[in-house]
């Protein structure tokens, strides 16, 4: 393993860093960069509000719980409705804006690791929203439990691989994902999961 420092502090200052294999080093500092840039294109910006706005159905509805209210005492407690959201979840949002950025970085393919299947279905939209390649790590204990999500991320093209080692769940799903990743450096982005 091999720490950098980052060109800018990231959530736990001093205390952070980066610890992964030296052949991700590259395609950390190259996401870090594009990251940056798209931060400041007004244009980048312009097109993911339009698809949080036309494509995802944001900004999300709030809904009043009033009966949870009265039975917790009283508060006025509104609920942020991301089960909305297209794919059924917040995972859309997160995946829109990497997925535009693997375009940015010119690469071809994503990868991402998926325990429920939410993640999973979310990038498998993205991918085919935007003409990437893309292969779901997914524990085959989870492939079985959450089968209705597999077959989703199928219709939407998305290559779904079970992982076989380990316990057979997501935390081997990222180590698969990990592997691949180091291997299709140059060509893939790694869409981490939310």
């Amino acid at each position: 393993m091999t720490t950098s420092q980052s060109t800018i502090l990231g959530h736990f200052g001093q205390y952070g860093g980066r610890f992964v294999p030296e052949a991700l080093i590259g395609a950390l500092e190259e996401l870090e960069a594009a990251h940056i840039s798209a931060l400041k294109d007004p244009i980048f910006q312009a097109e993911l509000a339009q698809l949080h706005l036309t494509y995802t159905g944001r900004p999300s509805i709030l809904t009043e719980a009033k009966r949870f209210a009265e039975y917790a005492g009283g508060a006025r407690i509104l609920l942020k409705r991301e089960d909305l959201n297209h794919t059924g979840s917040h995972k859309i949002n997160n995946v829109l804006g990497q997925a535009l950025l693997t375009k940015r970085m010119g690469k071809k393919r994503i990868i991402a690791e998926t325990g429920a299947g939410q993640h999973g279905v979310a990038s498998a939209t993205a991918a085919a929203l935007m003409g990437l390649e893309c292969v779901v790590y997914m524990g085959e204990e989870d492939t079985r439990r959450q089968s209705l999500n597999v077959a989703r991320m199928k219709i939407l093209g998305a290559e779904v691989v079970p992982v076989t080692t380990g316990s057979r769940t997501l935390k081997d799903a990222i180590n698969e994902a990990m592997r691949d990743w180091v291997t299709n450096v140059e060509t893939t982005h790694y869409l981490l999961g939310t």
